[in-house]
C-alpha cells in the first residue's frame, strides 16, 4: 500500500502537474544528512538547493556551518580529542615496553585545538565542493518554510529571496541544551567544549550519555580532575546493563570520580572558580561545568507549524511516516531534526532513503534494525542488536548469554588493570545471534564487522565455525563456546 501511494502520488511523473518550481528539492541544513540527500538526489536528475548558516565550531541560531553537527561540533573533533587524550595513558604503558620516557611530558593544548580546527575547516571545505561537483546550489543563510512549496532564504547580508520547490528536506538537526538552574549561564554544552580556550583542571560533567563519558575520559585523559554526576545507578541509559556497569567500573580505574543519583542545583562564581551544588548537599569547585543533559531538535525558527507541519508536542521533532514523509506531502524531514535515531550514520541512511523514494523511483523506508554504534570513552564501548533486557524483552523462548572477560594482551605487559569485556545474547530456540556488544580497545572497528554478520541473521553455531584472527581480542567473538547463563522466557503477564 505505501509503494502504491508513493508512486500514484508525488513519484508519478506521468502525472506530474504542469506548475513550474525553481528547484525540484530544497534543502535546509547542509549537515551530514542533508548533504547526503542533496547530493544523491542531483545524481538522480533532480535541480537542487541547500541553504546552511554560516561556518562557525560553536552553533547558535544565526551561525552553523556546512557539514554540520558530526564534522563541525561533533563526532570528528570529539574523536580527535579523544585521540590526543590517549597518548597520555599509552605514554606511561610504554614504559614497561622498553621505552625510556623522562619523568615530566609536557602537553600543550593549543597545538591539538589548533590541528582540531584546521582539520574541521578542511573537512568543511570538502563537503562544499562534495556538493559543487554534484552540481547542487549552496545558499550560506538562514533558510525557513513559508509555504508547501516555499522557502525563504535569509542571506549573509540581510536580503530575503524567496525559491519556489516541488519538495522540501527539513535537515537542521539538533542543539545542545542547559539545564534551567540557577547560574546556567555558567555552564557550557559539547560545542564550547570543543574549542575552550584553556584546558579545565577541574571539571564537573551533568549527564550520564554519550557526551557525558566521553568528555569526562578525555578530560581526565588530559589530566583534568573530573567529576560526573548522572541521575540514575549507572550512565549509558539504554545500553546494556551489563556493559553499563563495565564502562562504570573503567571510568572509576582511569580516576574519574562518580556520583550516581545526582543532579546540580545550582552553580556560583567565586574567586576560587564555579561552586557547584548537587541535591546532595554536596560542593564541588570546578574550572568548567559541562551540561551534557541531551539535545532538542532543531525547529524553533523555520516556521513550520504555520505551514501545517506537525511537531510533536514534547520534543519539538517533526513527525514522520516511515518514508520521512510529514503530514504536509511536499515536505519531509531526515536526522536528528526528527528526533527517531539520532546518530549520524542513520541521519545518512534516511538521505539515501529519501533520494531513492523521491527521485530514484524506488520506495524505500529506512530500516533501524541491527543498527550498531559506539561511545568513544576510554576505552569504547561498541553495540549492535540487541541488549540482554530488549532480548529478553523480546524473546518469545529462552536466551542464552555468553560472555568473555578477559585482560588485553597489551595490558598484560603494561601492568594496566583493565578488562575487556564481550557478550552476545543469543535465541536459544533459533541459534540466531540478537545482540553483541564488546568495551575494550578497538570495540568499534570489530563491532563494525559484527554488524554485516547480525545483519545476515547469522547464528551462534556459524560464530563458532568462522576460524579467529590469532592473537586478537576479536577472535573471542568466535571462540565463546560455553553459556554464562539460560535466562528462561517470560511467563505471559495476567491482570491478577
Amino acid at each position: 500500500m505505501a509503494r502504491k501511494m508513493l508512486i500514484d502520488g508525488e513519484l508519478n511523473k506521468h502525472k506530474e502537474d504542469e506548475t513550474h518550481y525553481d528547484y525540484d528539492l530544497f534543502v535546509i541544513g547542509a549537515g551530514s544528512g542533508g548533504v547526503r540527500a542533496s547530493r544523491f538526489s542531483a545524481q538522480n536528475g533532480a535541480k537542487v538547493g541547500i541553504c546552511e548558516l554560516p561556518f562557525h565550531p560553536i552553533s547558535s541560531e544565526v551561525v552553523g556551518g556546512v557539514g554540520g553537527t558530526c564534522v563541525i561540533r561533533g563526532c570528528v573533533p570529539k574523536k580527535i580529542l579523544v585521540y590526543g587524550a590517549s597518548f597520555g595513558p599509552e605514554l606511561e604503558d610504554a614504559r614497561n615496553y622498553g621505552w625510556e620516557l623522562n619523568e615530566r611530558i609536557d602537553f600543550n593544548w593549543k597545538k591539538l585545538l589548533q590541528k582540531k580546527t584546521e582539520e574541521i575547516v578542511r573537512l568543511n571545505g570538502i563537503y562544499k565542493r562534495l556538493l559543487a561537483n554534484a552540481g547542487v546550489k549552496l545558499f550560506e543563510g538562514e533558510g525557513r518554510v513559508v509555504g508547501p512549496n516555499e522557502v525563504e532564504v535569509i542571506l549573509l547580508d540581510g536580503t530575503k529571496i524567496s525559491y519556489s520547490a516541488k519538495h522540501i528536506l527539513i535537515a537542521t538537526g539538533s542543539r545542545a541544551q542547559r539545564l534551567p538552574i540557577p547560574g546556567q549561564e555558567l555552564a557550557i554544552t559539547s560545542d564550547e567544549a570543543l574549542s575552550l580556550e584553556e584546558l579545565p583542571k577541574r571539571a564537573v560533567i551533568l549527564g550520564g550519555g554519550y557526551i557525558a563519558v566521553e568528555f569526562a575520559s578525555i578530560w581526565r585523559g588530559l589530566g583534568a580532575t573530573v567529576d560526573l554526576c548522572f541521575r540514575k545507578e549507572l550512565p549509558l541509559r539504554g545500553f546494556d546493563d551489563e556493559m553499563r556497569a563495565v564502562v562504570a567500573r573503567n571510568l572509576e580505574g582511569r580516576g574519574i570520580n562518580l556520583h550516581p543519583r545526582t543532579n546540580l542545583t545550582e552553580l556560583v562564581k567565586t574567586e576560587g572558580g564555579i561552586k557547584v551544588r548537587t541535591d546532595h548537599g554536596e560542593e564541588i569547585t570546578a574550572d568548567v561545568v559541562l551540561f551534557a543533559t541531551g539535545r532538542a531538535p532543531n525547529t524553533k525558527r523555520l516556521n513550520l507549524e504555520s505551514v501545517g507541519v506537525e511537531l510533536d508536542c514534547a520534543t519539538r521533532a517533526v513527525k514522520v511516516d516511515d518514508y520521512s514523509r510529514t503530514n504536509i506531502p511536499s515536505i519531509w524531514a531526515i536526522g536528528d531534526v526528527t528526533n527517531r535515531m539520532n546518530l549520524t550514520p542513520v541521519a545518512l541512511m534516511e538521505g539515501t532513503c529519501f533520494a531513492k523514494t523521491v527521485f530514484g523511483g524506488q520506495p524505500t523506508a529506512p530500516d533501524y534494525d541491527h543498527i550498531p554504534c559506539a561511545v568513544f570513552c576510554i576505552p569504547p564501548l561498541s553495540v549492535v542488536g540487541l541488549s540482554e533486557e530488549q532480548a529478553i524483552e523480546k524473546a518469545n523462548g529462552d536466551v542464552l548469554v555468553f560472555t568473555s572477560t578477559f585482560n588485553p594482551m597489551k595490558n598484560s605487559i603494561s601492568g594496566r588493570q583493565e578488562k575487556t569485556v564481550m557478550k552476545l545474547v543469543v535465541d536459544a530456540e533459533t541459534d540466531k545471534v540478537l545482540g553483541a556488544s564488546m568495551c575494550g580497545p578497538d570495540a568499534p572497528e570489530i563491532m563494525q564487522g559484527i554488524a554485516i554478520a547480525l545483519r545476515c541473521g547469522a547464528t551462534k553455531a556459524q560464530f563458532d565455525s568462522t576460524v579467529g584472527i590469532h592473537p586478537s581480542a576479536a577472535e573471542e567473538f568466535v571462540t565463546m563456546r560455553s553459556v554464562t547463563r539460560r535466562v528462561p522466557a517470560c511467563k505471559p503477564k495476567t491482570n491478577l
